[in-house]
């Protein structure tokens, strides 16, 4: 029986692993700086607490770590024609959920991250599940300049999904990905690989600038291939404006050369959810994430990486209210948008806290380890 069920998921689990980079792919890999010893290596390395010691802190504590109904998260609806229309001051980031983003930006449109699927998992009946459905189906986006992929890991890299745009879009994505984007069936012409501070061009005339920048993390799909794909956040930079978006990431010193070479921003979109005191050297807290925007040189602060799927032991809201409880403290602009909301930098509505209010324990604050920015 065991071996049946084992077969049973290895099938249902085989193509969203992916597949490995060779040929061309291969050779540009293991040609970048980031590259050492037969995997990329983060600008920090890392000492992230054991696999087991995840396991326990699992079941310990009693944080809500999901809606108790789902429903009642107050959502907005977008219409094909509201995400269509040009946004009155040429920037527009409408939040989809997690860390998806639509961008729209001095007339070029950018998907980020997009995760349509009903689980982040490489299995259809295990894993976390979303709190809700799409904000809107794919098919009834308007039309795409450029997906952007941060990294590998399946709350980012939706294989369902990128089978739904594969020939509709440019893919923009960092080195490794493109492999898997091709198996599931992106045409090779429409795919762009990129290391760290490489950049490539959307649109013609007065283009937007996409820009892979370095991030602190890890990648992965299966049991064998970890940290065999770049991890990587992206800056666009159009003629008028232009936005960072961390990806996945911990603290480490690169923010503040972001923030020298790319900006000011007129917006960060900065991952907040999903931490743990085991996992500080690949993921931001709640407090490093407001330091990581104020090093960027961001404007405005929007969180990201939360309040659509559980993935930590922290309450489902306690990203949320430990960003804005920093940001209040910091000096520092931010704005919590309900799932679907838009939002323009320059007609910024003022902070609404529409997450529930849940008793959770405040987790212990993430240190700033060996960050450059003590």
């Amino acid at each position: 029986m065991f071996v049946l069920l084992s077969l049973a998921l290895l099938a249902d689990a085989w193509t969203a692993l992916g597949v490995q980079s060779e040929g061309e792919r291969l050779a540009r890999i293991e040609a970048s700086p980031q590259w050492r010893d037969g995997r990329f290596r983060p600008p920090l390395e890392r000492t992230q607490g054991s696999i087991w010691e995840m396991i326990s802190a699992s079941f310990r504590g009693d944080q809500i770590r999901s809606p108790e109904d789902p429903g009642d998260i107050p959502r907005i609806t977008p219409s094909t024609a509201e995400l269509a229309a040009a946004p009155a001051t040429g920037l527009r980031m409408t939040w989809l959920g997690h860390s998806s983003f639509l961008v729209d930006i001095d007339g070029r449109r950018v998907l980020i991250d997009p995760v349509w699927g009903e689980r982040v998992s490489p299995f259809t009946l295990l894993g976390p599940a979303r709190y809700y459905p799409p904000l809107i189906p794919l098919e009834e986006l308007p039309a795409i300049d450029a997906v952007v992929i941060s990294h590998d890991h399946y709350d980012h890299l939706d294989e369902p999904t990128i089978r739904a745009l594969a020939g509709t879009t440019r893919f923009v994505v960092p080195l490794g990905i493109g492999a898997d984007l091709e198996y599931w069936g992106v045409p090779a012409g429409d795919i762009v690989e990129l290391d760290w501070w490489e950049r490539t061009t959307i649109g013609e005339g007065a283009t937007v600038e996409l820009v892979a920048t370095p991030a602190r993390h890890f990648s992965g799909r299966g049991l064998g291939d970890a940290d065999q794909t770049l991890c990587s956040g992206w800056a666009l930079v159009g003629p008028a404006h232009r936005i960072y978006y961390t990806g996945d990431t911990a603290m480490f010193p690169g923010f503040a050369e972001i923030g020298r070479r790319l900006g000011p921003f007129d917006a960060t979109l900065v991952e907040s959810g999903a931490y743990s005191s085991l996992w500080t050297d690949v993921h931001l807290g709640p407090e490093q994430a407001v330091d990581a925007h104020v090093a960027a040189r961001g404007e405005l602060m929007i969180p990201v990486h939360w309040g659509t799927f559980a993935l930590a032991m922290h309450a489902w809201t306690e990203p949320a209210e430990r960003v804005v409880a920093a940001a209040e403290r910091g000096g520092v602009s931010v704005v919590v948008p309900r799932p679907g909301q838009s939002v323009e930098p320059e007609l910024a509505p003022p902070l609404e806290r529409w997450w529930p209010e849940i008793p959770w324990e405040t987790a212990e604050e993430a240190p700033i380890v060996s960050s450059g920015l003590e």
